[in-house]
């Protein structure tokens, strides 16, 4: 659970931010999707991975991300484009509180795979405690 401010590059004609697996981002990246059109109201995640670490940027807009590992919940502003958020394999994550025009870039080290998914809460809480 680390943020990592991204070196901006650009110049008169705009800006650019690059981002290399294995550099950049602590992983080889073998997903991406990127989530639009929610509602303030409503959180999206509320899961965590058994194997898949998962990267998250605000490319545009704002949200919030609640990362919990069992042992302490902390709540990130994602609100800058330069800015990821890294979520480990087995740690809960719940993004909410989306501005309208909020992008959330999410890359993953997986492909998607159902059975990496604990969708119930204290499934997760047996699993990191054992």
């Amino acid at each position: 659970m680390t943020i990592k401010y991204h070196k901006i590059l650009g110049d008169h004609r705009g800006q650019l931010i690059a981002l290399e697996s294995g550099v950049d981002v602590p992983f080889e990246v073998k997903r991406v999707f990127y989530i639009y059109g929610t509602q303030p109201e409503i959180p999206r995640g509320q899961h965590s991975h058994y194997e898949t670490q998962q990267y998250l940027i605000a490319v545009s807009g704002s949200c919030k991300v609640t990362l919990d590992n069992g042992d302490e919940k902390i709540t990130y502003e994602l609100n800058q484009p330069n800015v990821g958020l890294f979520q480990d394999a087995l740690v809960w994550g719940e993004m909410h509180e989306f501005s309208e025009d909020c992008v959330l870039l999410v890359l993953a080290s997986g492909h998607y795979d159902d059975a990496d998914y604990i969708r119930d809460y204290d499934t997760f809480l047996e699993k990191i405690k054992s």
